[in-house]
């Protein structure tokens, strides 16, 4: 079986890892030159994550560079406590970097894998007994299936199912994210400031205390932005956050010595179907909302079901992909319902910053919280889908 993976970002080599289980190899093609570098720290949690980490063989992996993730907190202007949220609520059971993540599943995957870095998908034209795929490098071939991991804009989506504004819906703000020296002395407890529609926080790396992370929310209309002009979003941020106190001057100014952030809409997917002919969604492609709870551990079991349901269909994808839609539907769904991420870390007014910070300064929801994020990691039951 050929099978064609666009997209290297986490999804996409949790798939090639799994489909390597079952000895079926992809080609995986990345628009970025090299793996990125760049990204938040990511966090997995309950049986079913652990589960499907340990099956592909990389749990161990990811606990040797875990990140340990710290307690999440909010303060004043002049740094006094709001409140605090726990460690396990902010970095669940395995916390690591998105690029650490990356990297191993990358590593795992190499023996059945080939990557085709700088590159990206342009045409795809399905025919009786395959799909051909024309590159903006490479020279055009000719796949049994083709997989879109390439993330929210995603190019598999938009040249298979159709434009990407019928699928992704703007939810009113904008993230951004960035590395940057660690000279002011910040700890490793994400630390945020708030005013209505604006976030500003930071924290050191916890293996590298000399480096930190910048992480910036802002309330804002869809802008059409070129996601390669890191000029124009540079301005972007500095237009929302200008005259905002705190440490926020000194992180705005660290701004201009960064060559590569993070920066995007905070969207919700809607796709009513993840599969169409000889093509799959997988991932933030298929169910992606920016930030939202477990999507990066949702991408990876849908990986584990995807490469499972193929494996035992013994080639017969219309088979394999209704099976996948059916186990994954309810439980990535979960995640989507009522998500708006952007309310959480910046309430859009006063009355609901304030409503915001007196209830997750409760115990109990704090509680709450941590319970029911874990117990619907693991709602969901999978195949041991055996490598034969």
């Amino acid at each position: 079986m050929r099978v064609l993976v666009s997209g290297a970002g986490v999804a996409g080599p949790a798939l090639a890892t799994a489909l390597g289980r079952h000895g079926i190899e992809a080609t995986v093609v990345e628009a970025a030159s090299k793996l990125r570098t760049s990204g938040f720290a990511v966090d997995f949690r309950g049986e079913t994550h652990r589960r499907v980490l340990k099956t592909l063989g990389v749990l161990d992996e990811l606990k040797a560079v875990q990140t340990h993730g710290g307690a999440m907190e909010a303060v004043n202007e002049r740094g006094e406590r709001i409140f605090r949220l726990p460690e396990e609520f902010a970095g669940g059971e395995v916390e690591v970097r998105r690029n650490d993540l990356s990297r191993i599943l990358y590593e795992r995957s190499l023996d059945h894998a080939k990557y085709l870095f700088g590159d990206t998908v342009t045409g795809l034209t399905e025919t009786a007994d395959g799909v051909q795929v024309d590159f903006a490098r490479a020279e055009s071939r000719t796949f049994d299936l083709v997989i879109g991991t390439d993330g929210m804009h995603s190019a598999v989506r938009r040249l298979a199912f159709g434009p990407e504004r019928d699928y992704v819906k703007h939810l009113g703000y904008y993230i951004a994210g960035w590395d940057l020296p660690n000279d002011r002395g910040y700890g490793t407890t994400s630390t945020q400031y708030n005013v209505p529609g604006r976030m500003a926080a930071v924290s050191a790396d916890f293996r590298e205390p000399s480096k930190a992370g910048a992480l910036f929310v802002f309330a804002s209309p869809q802008v059409d932005v070129d996601w390669r002009d890191v000029d124009r979003q540079k301005a972007m941020i500095r237009d929302a956050f200008g005259g905002m106190r705190w440490h926020v001057p000194h992180l705005l100014d660290t701004l201009g010595d960064v060559d590569e952030m993070y920066f995007d809409s905070i969207s919700r997917v809607q796709a009513p179907r993840w599969t169409k002919g000889r093509f799959a969604l997988l991932g933030d492609a298929a169910w992606g909302v920016t930030l939202g709870g477990m999507g990066v551990g949702t991408g990876v079991v849908g990986a584990y079901v995807l490469a499972g349901e193929l494996s035992q269909a013994r080639g017969d994808h219309r088979k394999a992909f209704a099976a996948y839609e059916q186990r994954m539907r309810g439980y990535a769904g979960r995640w989507q319902k009522g998500t708006s991420p952007g309310q959480f870390l910046a309430p859009s007014n006063a009355a609901l910053l304030w409503l915001r910070n007196a209830m997750f300064s409760t115990r109990a929801v704090q509680k709450l919280m941590v319970a029911g994020t874990t117990k619907l990691a693991s709602d969901v039951v999978l195949p041991d889908y055996p490598v034969s």
